[in-house]
């Protein structure tokens, strides 16, 4: 037998038996272990929350976005409505609770209710500069195109009478726009259109959670208040009027959600700031108590990975 003389020569057919080897074993493999190696890995589906309005009672969203959070389970866009609107933004911003949390805390009455003496004359009580300014000091990013998780914020264009959905351009004027409630807040004027709250049309923005990509939806719906007695004073009974109104368009909005979340908040009015917590802790436990059915709609529409 003859053996190579060329010692360079040897070691070259040995490195190139070398890189051979494996592609001969997985040219080789089985066709059974080949369909088995490409449906080991999946593709999970892109998971998108829906925040409606309420009021004070919607810092109960702060709860549900805990427990997201705290089960691992991603969001991938996040829009709201009225003060659903202000709760994504904050939590959007950095995709933190816990700085979400925090600004949520901070915020006190006088920070959205900012009363004019003339304002009425412009359409409203609540001039809005006062969220406007909270929100310009306390989020790291100004503008919806810098936010760390996707957002939206949901108004109304007031002449059109349509939804329309701000997903890029300043979030503070966004935000106002969408928590401008009718009677209540003076109309938002953006680009020479005007805005009010977008719950008057839209009061669960799940049909915008869908066009922006979602897969799976959880909506978070904040039910309305009874007063105690009958609203008298402008002001309640423009926000009273509002929202049995959203509440009954909601019913319809959220048939197309895979999930949808009812915190128990009891009677706190739309503008009690001082339940925050008692608000947390119920979006909190409902969002427990949600979770088997989250990961249900979360595994039904996983997909396997396709073959290579």
């Amino acid at each position: 037998m003859s053996t190579c003389k060329n010692p360079l020569l040897a070691t070259t057919l040995v490195l190139l038996m070398c890189y051979l080897l494996p592609a001969c074993v997985l040219f080789g493999a089985k066709p059974d272990e080949k369909s088995a190696i490409a449906t080991d890995a999946q593709i999970p589906p892109k998971v998108g929350v829906a925040l409606g309005g309420g009021g004070a009672r919607g810092f109960a969203e702060i709860g549900v976005l805990r427990v997201l959070e705290q089960e691992k389970i991603p969001i991938h866009v996040i829009i709201g409505t009225s003060v659903g609107s202000l709760i994504g933004a904050i939590y959007a911003d950095t995709g933190s609770v816990l700085d979400a949390e925090f600004h949520a805390i901070a915020i006190q009455e006088e920070d959205i209710f900012d009363f004019g003496a003339f304002s009425i004359f412009s359409g409203g009580f609540v001039k809005g500069e006062k969220l406007e300014a909270f929100l310009n000091t306390h989020l790291r990013n100004k503008t919806i195109e810098q936010m760390k998780i996707p957002y939206g914020a949901v108004a109304v264009d007031l002449r059109q009478g349509r939804s329309v959905l701000f997903d890029q351009g300043p979030v503070a004027r966004a935000v106002h726009a969408s928590c401008a409630i009718p009677g209540v807040f003076v109309p938002v004027e953006i680009n020479g259109r005007v805005f009010v709250d977008g719950g008057v049309t839209d009061p669960i923005p799940v049909d915008f959670v869908r066009k922006k990509g979602a897969d799976v939806v959880i909506a978070v719906v904040i039910d309305p208040a009874l007063p105690q007695q009958t609203p008298k004073n402008p002001i309640e009974v423009a926000y009273h009027s509002v929202t049995i109104m959203s509440a009954q368009i909601g019913v319809l909005g959220v048939k197309d959600a895979d999930v949808v979340i009812h915190p128990d908040v009891g009677n706190v009015t739309y503008d009690d700031f001082t339940q925050k917590k008692r608000l947390i802790e119920a979006g909190e436990k409902a969002a427990r108590a949600a979770l088997p059915e989250i990961r249900a709609a979360i595994s039904a529409k996983t997909k396997p990975a396709p073959a290579p």
